[in-house]
């Protein structure tokens, strides 16, 4: 067994990517509902003893998630964020609170990671196509990697605007949105009262309470054989977000293409398979499993293990385990 210190968890054999059981069957108190949405599918599981709150609850996780993807998803022309890419360039442009506190975050991240995470990996990331295996060329990833830097945006808090340093720069919030859509779907089951509760989207979820006495338990599955559950987990009070190079990808050639680009190349990273972030809220969670994983073990260890009450456990490239220090293996 795995024991974290610090945090209400046990981790049973290896982590990898998440995907979720119970521990019993959903009785007449326990309410969910699933949703297609950001790309992925989205799931609420709450205690409630009335059956019209904990779907006026569920209702609202919801809507809160689908708020985010209308203003965070760069390629609907009505978003917030497809409109940011468009003029940002060309003269600062006035942005929301919301967005312009989840950039300023997002490059607070960028400085933790030493540039790891980089919301501009976009000004090449948008050229790949993981439906139709489209990767751009080499020439390509050549002549606009330079405009991938955190540093050419510009924020400007009074007020608050963006502005594009680099007129190639283009800016994605996919290795942070999913997880701030949790944390916002956490906020809104908390003001309708609910205490025990999970909010997931993709490989990101963070849990309220516990199971009523038991934890959630979450199934782990293998990044090279998605349909093969090796161990499960159990969590309380508890982010958790998976980055893995098996989530969107296609192979050419003997090359994997995925969708976690390095900063440092233009292309997709290949220091890991999977890593495993647990944290307080799935917003920080999540930056910093895209984080880790680019950097790498011993980079992305010696970031985790200078943090507090932040784990990880990382499958490098050949497949082998990796934890944080917080982690202590015990035989049983």
């Amino acid at each position: 067994m795995v024991i974290l210190k610090g945090l209400k968890i046990a981790v049973i054999s290896w982590l990898l990517t998440v995907c979720f059981t119970s521990v019993n069957v959903i009785g007449a108190k326990w309410y969910q509902q699933k949703i297609n949405i950001m790309g992925t599918t989205a799931k609420v599981e709450l205690w409630s003893e009335n059956e019209t709150a904990a779907s006026m609850a569920i209702q609202d996780v919801f809507a809160a998630m689908e708020h985010v993807n209308a203003t965070m998803i760069p390629y609907i022309e009505t978003s917030e964020l497809y409109k940011i890419n468009k003029r940002a360039s060309q003269m600062p442009m006035k942005i929301s609170t919301e967005l312009f506190q989840l950039l300023e975050y997002a490059i607070d991240m960028s400085l933790l990671s030493n540039g790891a995470f980089d919301i501009t990996f976009s000004s090449v990331g948008y050229l790949y196509n993981y439906r139709e295996h489209v990767a751009p060329s080499a020439t390509t990833i050549k002549n606009l990697k330079n405009a991938i830097n955190y540093r050419w945006v510009k924020l400007e808090s009074s007020p608050q605007t963006i502005f594009f340093k680099n007129p190639n720069v283009k800016i994605d919030l996919g290795g942070i949105a999913k997880g701030y859509a949790v944390d916002e779907g956490i906020k809104a089951l908390k003001a309708r009262g609910i205490k025990h509760a999970l909010v997931n989207a993709g490989g990101d979820s963070r849990i309220i309470g516990d199971r009523m006495g038991r934890p959630w338990y979450i199934g782990i599955k293998h990044p090279r054989n998605l349909s093969k559950v090796a161990s499960k987990l159990p969590l309380v009070n508890v982010a958790v977000s998976t980055s893995g190079d098996y989530e969107r990808f296609f192979e050419k050639n003997g090359v994997r293409y995925h969708h976690i680009i390095d900063p440092k190349t233009g292309s997709s990273s290949k220091n890991s398979q999977s890593v495993t972030i647990i944290a307080d809220t799935s917003t920080y969670a999540d930056a910093l499993s895209t984080s880790v994983f680019v950097l790498g073990v011993e980079e992305g260890l010696k970031l985790v293990n200078g943090l507090d009450d932040v784990s990880a456990v990382i499958i490098d490239a050949q497949g082998k385990l990796h934890y944080s220090d917080d982690l202590v293996m015990q035989t049983q």
